[in-house]
């Protein structure tokens, strides 16, 4: 039912690069995020990086666009727009998205959905690849507890999803628009309810997902939440899943929870990289803040200068041989992907035998 791997990882489509990493070669990401600003509209209960206090800061768009260009030649292919704040209250994040695009680069957006306009989806729906609109209740009530903002954004976010479906469609664009809910002690009773709404409005699919306990996080009330005694919901969200809806839970993120990591190092950071909205370019997004993982800023030098520099490779050679991978985010971003690199280093006695 997981045709977009959300509950896995997609390395493994990109065989080349790994094969370059594998050889020993210094090689350029695969996947990117990027933060373009860091206010929000929604001050959500679970947010993991509360800690960055929403500093109304944003990346410039004219350096930005430059440093997209750049990445394009450099051969990243893709990136995401999320982060600290809400992406949309960028003031040029349409322009940012569609020159994305033009340089070569997948997009992909995390938002609230609540300024993904009419005017928005019009002006750059064609540039993006997939957008998933964080979505945390069945009923504007909790919705509204759980975001931390009024009610009449359930409504108002509905019907955005509702007018990008219609606008795809006449369009004839193959944008993928799904929504997202983090399972919660407020919400558990609701997911079957927003995973109806959802394809009432027309989404791809909805994804359920377990709370992670970020490192630096000030919220703390979800890090001991049971996610045992919720796992029969799969089957009752699967019977509103048909062709064309998709009800992704997240069964294997949800019982790595209580899982010892199968493996000791983290070896994925060569393959993606983290933007923060100050122009800031870290190797991990669980440690933003932490200066051991900075490698330069944008505002200052260019990509291929921070990928190759004296600084990231300090950063680099710490984390193959200082850093304690069981004190890191349980279920962290590159989870999977360090399973995988982690196998492939690590091979069973009997892989010849396929």
């Amino acid at each position: 039912m997981d045709e977009f791997r959300i509950d896995s990882h997609k390395l493994m489509y990109h065989v080349p690069r790994v094969n370059k990493w594998l050889e020993g070669d210094n090689i350029y990401p695969v996947y990117m995020e990027v933060s373009p600003i860091g206010a929000c509209n929604h001050r959500c209960t679970y947010c993991a990086l509360d800690y960055m206090e929403y500093q109304p800061r944003q990346l410039d768009p004219v350096m930005l666009k430059e440093r997209l260009s750049e990445l394009g030649r450099l051969g990243i292919k893709s990136i995401m727009y999320a982060g600290e704040g809400e992406p949309f209250l960028h003031k040029h994040s349409g322009e940012i998205i569609n020159h994305t695009k033009k340089s070569g680069i997948d997009v992909a957006i995390t938002s609230n959905g609540v300024l993904f306009t009419e005017k928005l989806i019009e002006s750059c729906l064609a540039s993006i690849t997939w957008i998933k609109i964080s979505f945390n209740a069945g009923t504007k009530e909790t919705y509204a507890k759980i975001h931390r903002t009024s009610e009449a954004d359930f409504d108002k976010v509905l019907d955005n999803i509702r007018t990008a479906v219609k606008f795809r469609k006449q369009a004839n664009l193959s944008s993928t628009i799904g929504m997202q809910m983090i399972l919660l002690p407020e919400n558990t009773s609701e997911a079957v309810l927003l995973a109806q709404k959802a394809k009432e409005a027309g989404a791809d699919y909805l994804v359920i997902k377990s709370y992670s306990q970020h490192l630096k996080s000030l919220t703390t009330q979800y890090k001991d939440f049971d996610y045992n005694q919720y796992m029969h919901l799969s089957d009752q969200l699967q019977k509103i899943s048909d062709k064309d809806f998709k009800v992704i839970f997240r069964k294997n993120a949800m019982k790595k929870l209580q899982e010892k990591r199968s493996y000791e190092k983290c070896l994925a950071l060569p393959f993606w990289s983290y933007i923060d909205s100050g122009g800031g370019v870290w190797g991990c997004s669980a440690y933003l803040g932490d200066e051991r993982f900075l490698f330069g800023n944008i505002n200052e030098n260019t990509f291929e200068e921070i990928w190759n520099g004296e600084k990231r490779k300090k950063v680099m050679e710490f984390v193959a041989k200082g850093l304690d991978t069981t004190e890191c985010r349980v279920n962290c971003r590159m989870d999977e992907i360090n399973r995988y690199l982690w196998e492939l280093k690590h091979p069973s006695l009997h892989v010849n035998f396929i």
